[in-house]
């Protein structure tokens, strides 16, 4: 039995034609955006990168439109820029929403309980790996390390970080995202929108007042060997999950010098998603 071409998901009609240019007004917006960052390098090719950002930010993902643009700006080949963008996967290939959810399932996020938010958030909006809620709102995806893995589980929304997720509180940052509610980050500068982000990634400032000043650095639990290594002896403070309500407790005798030691509803702990055998193998 053979499988004809239109069931292999493949066209064998016309070329695909050009890709439609801007409007004037934006094409001109986005040159005179472009001309800025082509200044900042002695080698113009080397601002395609935030050259993709920012045709990124104009339409949330980098269109064939984009794309020609950026080749012509460049006086580059569209195949040339298609090869960049194509290859980071920062870069959007098809629309997405407002809010980019990556779930780290990654080895030490997974065992904590990232594969049990990334499956609870899959069934609670009703989307797959990559897809997007009708409203256009929250796209969810998979992320193999969000480098933040004293805080585990981790969810990133637009690279800002909610640590120490659980299935539970995870559901309710997408639903106050959805639900346009106020959503802080734990740590790092206030949430913006996914287009807003990416022309922050193409180099133009942050204009968003207090959002350099609460970038911050690193969190407590990642300070810790540095601390110790100093001598220091200066408890760290546990970092609950969002929206738990918990105290922070700093008594010295109670305090935990790891996020990991405090109580947590993950799978480590929540026997709804277990980690995995807990006997030896031959048990």
């Amino acid at each position: 039995m053979t499988t004809s071409s239109s069931e292999q998901g493949v066209s064998l009609g016309m070329p695909q034609l050009p890709a439609p240019a801007y409007p004037d007004d934006v094409r001109a917006r986005l040159e005179a955006d472009g001309r800025e960052i082509i200044a900042r390098y002695p080698d113009s090719r080397s601002a395609l990168l935030p050259l993709l950002h920012l045709v990124q930010a104009e339409e949330g993902h980098v269109t064939r439109t984009g794309q020609q643009f950026c080749a012509n700006l460049l006086d580059l080949t569209t195949a040339e820029v298609a090869a960049v963008a194509t290859f980071y996967s920062m870069y959007r290939r098809r629309p997405s929403g407002d809010y980019q959810v990556g779930v780290c399932t990654n080895t030490l996020c997974a065992v904590m309980g990232g594969d049990a938010i990334f499956e609870s958030l899959q069934e609670h909006l009703g989307v797959g790996n990559g897809e997007t809620t009708d409203d256009g709102k929250v796209t969810l995806e998979h992320i193999e390390c969000n480098a933040a893995c004293d805080f585990a589980p981790v969810v990133m929304v637009n690279w800002e970080f909610f640590d120490n997720q659980t299935p539970a509180s995870a559901r309710r940052l997408v639903d106050d995202l959805r639900a346009g509610a106020p959503v802080e980050p734990t740590r790092g500068a206030p949430m913006c929108t996914f287009k807003e982000t990416a022309r922050i990634l193409a180099g133009f400032p942050d204009e968003r007042p207090g959002a350099v000043e609460a970038s911050g650095g690193a969190g407590p639990a990642s300070l810790v060997g540095l601390r110790l290594a100093r001598g220091e002896t200066a408890p760290a403070r546990v970092v609950h999950p969002r929206g738990s309500g918990a105290p922070q407790d700093t008594s010295p005798t109670t305090e935990h010098l790891s996020s990991h030691d405090a109580p947590q509803d993950t799978s480590a702990s929540d026997p709804a998603h277990p980690a995995g055998p807990v006997a030896e193998e031959g048990e």
